[in-house]
């Protein structure tokens, strides 16, 4: 058949002319003019772009498919009545229903919905079970956790609580159960799907009252106190004389920072706040043979091994403070408060308002504020008549005992007793068997020496069955501890969640006795108050637990008795108008009860009650600008010796002259805080690496702001030589200056040569990951979990506390405010608050990090708390109704 020949009008429109017979300069006749390597070069381009928009549709819709259904109806088994669970533009649950039973159903569903992986990893720590999920990089941690006995314990105080809070735990979990009988793992976190494409097979189990509970020995745990102090001075002891010591942990400076209450006296075990009188004890601990320093290193390695879960270190604490009506633009008190917990993502705090509908005796709550995913209750806020803030008291709760073992026996008091055996089993994700071993404790409590990765190696663990070998005999170390003993803080947290005044305030304080904490109080009576909680054992010989005690002597023991709560140190309405607490001493020194001593040195705290009776009265506004604070209260004391210090060269003096005029204020974009920060840590490093183990290098948080303002007083001190120059003997002013040199080239190769280009936040950047998954190896999942890059300011022991580790080669935040919030005693919807990350833990949710820019730049949200408030910031609502049988 002929061609047929066509004529063709040209196309109006502009552009090559295409042919539909493959002439002409259309696609066809150029594409398949090319040559075959190029149209092949093209075929595999255009199929990568189609593998990665297909990877990408995939990727967002795993993505997407566990986040929360917010708005519409939700049929569940088990409610009284209809909840509805309003959330506002940041995704923040406001739950409104009609009993207590669905008020806390609503609350483990809602949880749930946000942040159930978190919840599971939580349950998994606590009962020391995480090795079922991540293998043996976890096994460490388990092993500590089940030789403490966290789970055990945990399981024991739910009997104990009063039938309403179990029933409340109970109901929440019942909430948190409908969640997961309704979803898939991969329905419920993008975690389960990256954890699946690694081969794990999860099912995951209902949620009981226990594993609510047990996140209370996790705060404890990292709220501990002085346990690695007592360690650590024992280490010491073996080549430092006491003095030296006592260099390293210099007495709190009353004479310039005050106390938290600095009146008062106990009378007849009462404490009394106009009262005055006390006086106390303080015994000494002889050094400790190689053995028992074994012993203590093995303790020393095993602690290390458990992750912190809210945060732990020396910096850790928090700011809370109140004023009175009397100092406040509205006339009512106003409450500020902010812990001081470690950085991760999701952050540790969950937002949430807790709502009856008719609040009676039967539903009486009436709450917002703060709580944690996986526990009931709000922990942290106000309900329609109190407000409350927390900081940790830091009281010596913990000791650790030297015991003498011989084969399955150790000593006390003069005879051989039996050591009680437990065996435990861990599953471990990647091997066919079980890891087992066995506890063993004491009258004291569990032997932490036992859980060391070196004991383990040889042995040390065996089961204690029939015919199982000894583990040799020498010093072990047991850890007597209050949260191993079954308590009340579950009781204490919906007793607060309902208090209506200061008397029921306090019963519900005298039931939060783990983790002992500083309860800063304001009501819309116009009352503020202060009290220390708390179970803080006495001890027999006075003993202050700086060191670890001697298992075998009775007279190491404590009591059994613990510091009367009718006792501990309270205030109502102090005659000068406010209470603040930033984990300075509670106390004065004439105090009668040991509370411990391993306070905060107040360089925070002091600075924020100068800055309160700055002004006659203080707003909200004024609150929340005093928590950005960024002043380094040290500063002062250190840049004169740093100013005075002749620097040879040009180049070395100019970071010196940036301190010339500088007001000690951190702000991310202060050159002059960059370079004296490098400064801090080079100085501390010359100092005393050269005579001080890794293991306790200093941090540079505030006792080393208080051990550093000696040294600098005594500039011929022997801590200022480097022992390993041989010949030479370097004073003050030759270390000062080798800091100061070494800080300027460090920015140099950090930043940028020029000084004036430098800037605090470039070094000091907050890194938020995933505590599961932002450690792994393959930088996509780093990439899908993790956030970052926000250049912050201030700085360890400054009221705006972004701490870093001066141990180490980064100025990273290691610890900063958890949250922030004002409360307004006047008008509880003028109060403000805001979370270091987002009510989502699904990554790539709107509400993930969605307050974190906010938090870093020192803004806050709006805080509505009347159901008109909410009502109007209300975004979506969801209905969940009782389910039809």
């Amino acid at each position: 058949m002929a061609a047929v020949s066509t004529t063709t009008t040209p196309s109006p429109h502009t552009g090559p002319e295409v042919d539909p017979n493959g002439g002409g300069t259309g696609f066809r006749s150029g594409f398949f003019g090319w040559p075959r390597w190029a149209r092949w070069t093209a075929y595999v381009a255009v199929a990568v772009v189609l593998a990665l928009v297909a990877g990408l549709v995939a990727g967002v819709l795993m993505v997407r498919h566990s986040f929360p259904q917010t708005d519409g109806r939700l049929d569940l088994p088990g409610l009284d009545g209809n909840v509805q669970v309003q959330r506002d533009a940041h995704g923040i649950p406001q739950v409104y229903a009609g009993t207590s039973h669905d008020l806390f159903y609503a609350q483990g569903f809602v949880q749930a919905q946000d942040r159930f992986f978190e919840m599971d990893v939580r349950r998994h720590a606590t009962a020391g079970r995480l090795s079922e999920l991540f293998g043996d990089a976890t096994l460490d941690s388990d092993k500590m956790v089940r030789t403490m006995g966290w789970r055990r314990v945990a399981e024991q105080e739910l009997s104990r609580l009063s039938p309403q809070t179990q029933a409340y735990l109970q109901a929440y979990s019942d909430g948190v159960n409908a969640y997961i009988h309704t979803h898939t793992p991969e329905e419920m976190s993008l975690e389960y799907s990256v954890l699946n494409l690694t081969g794990l097979d999860y099912k995951v189990e209902d949620w009981t009252p226990a594993d609510s509970v047990s996140w209370l020995k996790a705060m404890a745990w990292d709220l501990r106190g002085n346990m690695e102090d007592e360690v650590t001075r024992a280490i010491m002891s073996a080549r430092r004389t006491p003095a030296q010591i006592a260099e390293l942990y210099p007495p709190y400076p009353y004479a310039r920072h005050r106390p938290i209450v600095d009146q008062g006296a106990v009378v007849d075990k009462v404490f009394e706040q106009n009262a005055t009188g006390g006086g106390t004890r303080k015994p000494s601990r002889p050094p400790l043979g190689p053995e028992a320093l074994r012993a203590l290193r093995d303790t020393e390695q095993a602690v290390k091994g458990v992750p912190p879960l809210v945060g732990h270190g020396d910096g850790l604490g928090s700011n809370a403070w109140a004023v009175d009506g009397d100092h406040s633009t509205t006339g009512k008190p106003i409450l500020a408060n902010d812990p001081h917990l470690g950085v991760s993502l999701p952050g540790v705090w969950y937002q949430m308002g807790l709502h009856c509908t008719t609040v009676d005796s039967g539903c009486p709550f009436d709450v917002s504020g703060f709580t944690f995913a996986g526990m009931p209750g709000v922990v942290i806020g106000h309900n329609q008549q109190v407000a409350w803030g927390f900081t940790n008291l830091g009281p010596d709760v913990t000791d650790l005992y030297l015991e003498k073992v011989t084969g399955k026996t150790y000593l006390y008091a003069g005879k051989q007793r039996g050591l009680r055996m437990r065996d435990e089993q861990i599953q471990v994700r990647g091997r066919t068997k079980p890891f087992r071993f066995t506890v063993r404790s004491t009258r004291h409590g569990p032997l932490l020496s036992d859980v060391s990765a070196q004991l383990s190696t040889v042995g040390a663990n065996a089961p204690a069955g029939t015919g199982a070998p000894d583990r040799g005999n020498g010093y072990a170390v047991a850890l007597q501890w209050t949260a191993l003993t079954p308590g009340t803080a579950m009781d204490a947290v919906f007793e607060l969640d309902r208090a209506r005044d200061w008397q029921e305030f306090r019963e519900g304080a005298a039931d939060f006795d783990v983790p002992a904490q500083n309860m800063v109080y304001a009501d819309t009576a116009g009352n503020i108050g202060y009290q220390a909680p708390g179970r803080i054992p006495i001890r027999k010989s006075g003993n202050t637990g700086d060191y670890p005690s001697l298992g075998w002597l009775k007279a190491d023991d404590w009591t059994g008795s613990y510091v009367p709560f009718s006792a501990l140190p309270n205030v109502l309405n102090p005659s000068d108008g406010f209470v603040a607490t930033a984990n300075q001493a509670v106390t004065g020194r004439r105090y009668p009860y040991y509370l411990g001593d391993s306070w905060a040195y107040g360089y925070r705290s002091q600075r924020i009650v100068d800055l309160l009776q700055r002004k006659p009265k203080l707003s909200v506004a004024d609150m929340s600008r005093i928590q950005l604070d960024t002043r380094n209260g040290f500063a002062p004391t250190l840049v004169p010796y740093l100013l005075r210090t002749f620097m040879p060269s040009d180049y070395l003096a100019g970071g010196q002259r940036l301190l010339q005029g500088w007001s000690y204020h951190e702000t991310p974009g202060s050159a002059a805080a960059a370079y004296y920060n490098a400064v801090w840590k080079n100085l501390l490093a010359m100092t005393f690496h050269d005579e001080l183990g890794q293991t306790v290098w200093p941090d540079g948080d505030g006792r080393w702001f208080e051990v550093m303002r000696r040294l600098l007083a005594q500039p011929d001190n022997p801590w200022w030589d480097d022992v390993n120059t041989d010949g030479v003997i370097e004073h003050r002013d030759d270390i000062l200056a080798e800091a100061m040199a070494a800080a300027r080239d460090e920015l140099v190769r950090r930043q940028a040569r020029r000084a004036v280009d430098w800037t605090w936040g470039h070094q000091h950047q907050m890194e938020l990951r995933n505590p599961a998954l932002g450690q792994a190896t393959n930088p996509l999942v780093r990439w899908l979990f993790n956030r970052g890059g926000y250049e912050l300011g201030g700085g360890s022991e400054i009221v705006n506390a972004t701490g870093w580790d001066a141990s180490t080669d980064s100025y990273d935040v290691t610890y900063a405010p958890s949250m922030r919030m004002v409360v307004s005693l006047a008008d509880l919807d003028a109060s403000r608050w805001v979370n270091l990350t987002g009510a989502s833990g699904h990554a790539f949710n709107s509400h993930y990090v969605d307050q974190t820019d906010l938090w870093a730049d020192g803004r806050s949200l709006a805080w509505p708390f009347t159901r008109r408030d909410v009502k109007a910031a209300t975004e979506d609502t969801l209905t969940l109704r009782p389910e039809k049988g």
